[in-house]
């Protein structure tokens, strides 16, 4: 699996038959609410001619679930896609049609297709309908664990397996999000092989090196690693 990080919270997921893409903010629109909240790294326009087989949405939030991003994928796509999203998003991200299937996915939901299974789980987050996302590779056998936005919550660990290849963390500390010190702790509790630090250095000065994990994997921003 080769996997690149957007920038963020955004992700992309490639083993060379289907590609995933997570929560995409390739835009300046957070700005337009809070001017402190600039872009600090360009926009990599060539992620735009990608077209993703599923496409997932963590919430209802401008960096996540961006009204100047989605259009660009869902209402200029050159083929369907699944899109994957809670309520809160699924009311809205549907409207673009496309021809896309829209599955409103809420925690406890499973999808199955292109040989994955994605698995909706708690996330605690100021939108209550915010989700983390389980993606297994059936074909492989590993599992990724991409948390979305969300504080350390005790609940979240009822909906977790026992085996997690990776796990993507937001440390920040702002917005309703672990700070790198619950970050550590959570991803020891997931028990993952591997922890990859994320939503910083976009909106902040933020390092990859907060996040102390011993099993810390540093993703560069818009550089394909294999995993």
């Amino acid at each position: 699996m080769k996997i690149t990080w957007l920038g963020q919270a955004g992700l992309l997921f490639d083993n060379g038959k289907t590609k995933i893409m997570v929560d995409p903010y390739l835009s300046d629109s957070v700005v337009k609410v809070n001017p402190l909240n600039y872009r600090r790294v360009p926009i990599d326009d060539r992620f735009f001619g990608v077209l993703p087989d599923v496409m997932i949405f963590t919430h209802d939030h401008l960096d996540h679930y961006d009204p100047e991003t989605a259009p660009r994928f869902l209402e200029h796509s050159e083929k369907g896609m699944t899109v994957l999203c809670p309520t809160s998003v699924w009311q809205k991200a549907r409207q673009h049609g496309g021809g896309h299937n829209y599955v409103e996915f809420n925690r406890h939901t499973e999808w199955t297709e292109h040989g994955f299974r994605f698995s909706a789980v708690k996330a605690a987050h100021s939108d209550p309908c915010a989700i983390g996302v389980l993606i297994e590779d059936l074909e492989e056998g590993k599992v990724y664990y991409v948390a979305g936005d969300t504080l350390y919550n005790t609940e979240i660990f009822e909906d977790l397996p026992e085996k997690i290849d990776l796990v993507f963390l937001p440390v920040n500390g702002v917005g309703n999000n672990m700070n790198a010190d619950d970050a550590l702790r959570f991803a020891e509790c997931t028990g993952a092989k591997r922890a990859v630090p994320y939503h910083i250095g976009m909106f902040d000065e933020l390092t990859p090196e907060i996040f102390g994990a011993e099993q810390r994997l540093v993703l560069k921003i818009y550089e394909e690693t294999e995993v």
